[in-house]
């Protein structure tokens, strides 16, 4: 898998339909040894609140993703599971 195969992709969770965002506009983090990626990093979504406030980044291990189609990416990201981690920018 190439970013370039990703970039452009819409990411929504499986269990609840919500949409998280668009892979061009995240981050990765990669395995610098083997090249795999290890996770997503997305950005919080901006809202008019969100100006004065700390943002924060939604982290989802790339264990999470459970489809990749030619429109969007599927992930199973319940909010109790260990890998669910927002992370202060």
């Amino acid at each position: 898998m190439r970013m370039r195969d990703l970039a452009g992709k819409e990411i929504v969770n499986i269990l609840n339909g919500a949409k998280l965002g668009i892979v061009g506009d995240s981050d990765m983090t990669i395995d610098v040894e083997s090249g795999e990626i290890l996770s997503i990093i997305l950005p919080q979504k901006n809202n008019f609140i969100n100006l004065w406030m700390d943002r924060h980044q939604l982290v989802i291990p790339w264990e999470a993703v459970k489809k990749i189609g030619a429109e969007v990416i599927i992930v199973e990201l319940d909010q109790t599971s260990p890998y669910y981690r927002r992370c202060l920018m």
